[in-house]
């Protein structure tokens, strides 16, 4: 009775994981469900941990997946914005060196200077 209970546990943690996920149910998700159900009636001993860990593990590959399409989307705006603020850090590194022999006075340079 104990275990009967635990599987049903477990079952039911596993529905309730699958069901609450973001992705949506499909037939593999159903495949799955309706696989465990019916081996728990019919009282098959399933290792529901590497059930679990095979999920995740599916789960986990979905999400890079989904990470790298959304990478390559926005990465070249990413990129436009990383190549705007180096050019105009250097910019203002060169406009520094050009006046910094002269009597031409830059807030900017004279921060550095007094920082440095």
């Amino acid at each position: 009775m104990r275990k009967f209970l635990i599987t049903v546990i477990v079952l039911n943690s596993i529905i309730w994981f699958g069901l609450s996920s973001l992705a949506k149910a499909d037939d593999y998700s159903t495949a799955v469900i309706g696989h465990v159900v019916s081996e728990t009636i019919k009282g098959t001993d399933i290792d529901h941990q590497k059930l679990l860990e095979a999920e995740m593990s599916k789960m986990a590959h979905t999400f890079a997946i989904e990470m790298a399409n959304v990478l390559q989307k926005h990465l070249p705006y990413i990129m436009d914005s990383v190549m705007t603020q180096l050019r105009l850090d250097l910019d203002k590194k060169h406009k520094c060196l050009l006046l910094k022999d002269s009597k031409i006075g830059d807030k900017e340079c004279q921060d550095k200077k007094t920082q440095q």
